[in-house]
């Protein structure tokens, strides 16, 4: 259902339903200043429309993109005047690409230690003990001969 055929008042838990969340995230973000206060009946249920239902979808699409809470909250307050948030945006979008790609470099550099660490393990030759090994000395490999000692521990020393 798009955010145009909302028509009647939704409950927390249609507006959850309908966002794909549950009902204490919507409480939990009304909280946290990321969704207005809603209206309310006689019996203080809350009701919300399709301007939440449409707040709620960007929030959620916003954190799918890792953005944060705080960095949300900045861009629907842009957003709710009326103002196109993409140039507050672009900064926080370079910076989370950037931020990817320091994380990427950081897992390539400990995929390429745990192969290494792998390749360590294979072969006839073993290390003698070092602190920081993999195995302690004087255990039986179980593929036969003695157990291999690769380093699993890495300092500027090491």
């Amino acid at each position: 259902m798009s955010v145009g055929q909302v028509g009647e008042a939704l409950t927390v838990g249609q507006l959850a339903a309908r966002a794909g969340v549950r009902a204490d995230t919507v409480r939990y973000y009304e909280r946290e200043g990321l969704m207005p206060v809603p209206a309310r009946t006689g019996g203080e249920h809350r009701r919300y429309g399709p301007r939440d239902l449409d707040r709620l979808l960007f929030i959620r699409g916003a954190q799918r993109l890792g953005l944060r809470l705080v960095e949300i909250r900045e861009l629907v307050a842009v957003r709710e005047t009326g103002v196109c948030a993409c140039e507050p945006a672009e900064g926080l979008l370079r910076r989370h690409v950037d931020e990817i790609d320091a994380e990427m470099a950081r897992l390539a550099a400990m995929r390429a230690e745990l192969v290494e660490m792998l390749a360590g393990m294979d072969g006839p030759d073993c290390p003698g003990p070092v602190p920081g090994t993999w195995c302690p000395t004087g255990l039986p490999d179980p593929r036969g001969g003695e157990r291999k000692n690769v380093r699993v521990l890495r300092g500027p020393d090491m």
